[in-house]
């Protein structure tokens, strides 16, 4: 993708998630426990291998200024990589992002002065996994001018997504913002509809001036999906990506946490055991920035107690010995209580009739070192 400009936008004021949006954006709110929202849509930028990304920001941007600073400088300057915040400088326009094609607008020198042959166009709120070389692929196959990513899903949901009309050549024919209701369905699924993603490839020669008339037109919101794509469909060639998911379950996983009750759900499916969005994929990793914190430490804990407690939250003690070496007791008190909640799990499996090996049989014996060995030790 050596040819393509990535445009996050990551500008939205996020109301419906206040409180949480009380002092940052919405891109920047924790997911998952250690993840920023827009990690998530930056991963898939850097294993799509995009390597050029604008990330346009707005309110609140300190802790997601500060998230992009700390967590994204992994590319090459020198060999032109970069990830790059622009906030509105008012270059084109007195006033600030008036809307997602506005956004693009107000940044016009800064997509000329790169010269990408295509620009794509990403949301920085939404939780998914794909790769956007696949679509960029089609785009180029399909010689379209504009490819929009789409999702098959149920006609209840019409209401809160642009519904699009898709020939079975792929190329769509009409386009509907927010609907109460609609007869359209999907042609991947004729009891479904194909919604859009909030994702766009545009070839650059076309998204420069369809930008600038939107930008001379009083009575537009200029949004891409209300305004922009609708009024391109007769003159230009429009095509669809249907959504292929790189989560790699059962069913597609794409949510829009713009709600605090979509951002709960999305939290919750990471808890179980089989996690509905896998974040332990090492095919497809999702990156972010950790601070550096002490260690964990657990206080008035009761001796008697401690052979129904856990150890960090996933292992029970009598279990420490199977754990990595890196996680091993190192002071007397420690040991101590190891040894005594190990043999208590031992009296209390025999008396309940359960066979266990002895503690000490999966120890492995001491290498024999010789004199000269351990007076170096010393």
């Amino acid at each position: 993708m050596k040819d393509t400009l990535g445009i996050l936008l990551a500008g939205g004021a996020g109301e419906r998630l206040y409180p949480l949006t009380r002092d940052r954006a919405k891109p920047a709110v924790t997911f998952g426990g250690i993840y920023r929202i827009i990690d998530v849509t930056l991963s898939n930028c850097v294993n799509s291998g995009l390597r050029r990304v604008f990330i346009l920001t707005q309110y609140k941007a300190l802790s997601l200024n500060r998230q992009i600073r700390e967590g994204w400088n992994i590319f090459g300057n020198e060999i032109g990589e970069f990830i790059e915040i622009l906030p509105p400088m008012q270059r084109v326009s007195q006033n600030w992002y008036m809307g997602t094609a506005d956004a693009v607008y107000q940044n016009i020198y800064s997509i000329g002065s790169e010269q990408p042959k295509y620009v794509l166009i990403l949301a920085g709120d939404h939780i998914y996994k794909m790769n956007y070389d696949r679509m960029l692929k089609q785009h180029k196959e399909a010689a379209a001018d504009v490819t929009v990513a789409t999702l098959v899903m149920d006609p209840s949901e019409s209401r809160h997504f642009g519904v699009v009309d898709i020939d079975h050549d792929h190329r769509i024919t009409g386009f509907l913002e927010k609907p109460q209701q609609t007869e359209i369905r999907s042609p991947y699924d004729a009891a479904k509809i194909s919604a859009s993603m909030g994702i766009y490839i545009f070839n650059t020669d076309v998204l420069i001036p369809v930008l600038l008339k939107d930008a001379e037109d009083p009575d537009s919101s200029h949004d891409f999906g209300k305004n922009i794509l609708p009024k391109m469909l007769a003159d230009y060639r429009v095509f669809a990506f249907n959504f292929v998911d790189e989560n790699k379950k059962e069913a597609l996983y794409w949510r829009d946490v713009g709600t605090l009750e979509a951002y709960y759900e999305a939290n919750m499916d990471l808890v179980s055991v089989s996690p509905v969005f896998n974040l332990y994929d090492d095919q497809w990793p999702i990156r972010t920035y950790q601070r550096q914190y002490p260690p964990a430490k657990f206080v008035f804990a009761e001796l008697d107690a401690w052979p129904r407690t856990r150890f960090a939250g996933f292992f029970r003690l009598h279990y420490f010995r199977r754990l990595r070496p890196g996680l091993r007791a190192v002071s007397g008190c420690a040991r101590q209580l190891l040894h005594r909640n190990r043999e208590q799990h031992f009296v209390l499996a025999r008396e309940r009739g359960t066979q266990l090996p002895h503690p000490q049989s999966h120890h492995r014996p001491r290498r024999a070192h010789s004199r000269r060995h351990d007076h170096r030790l010393r």
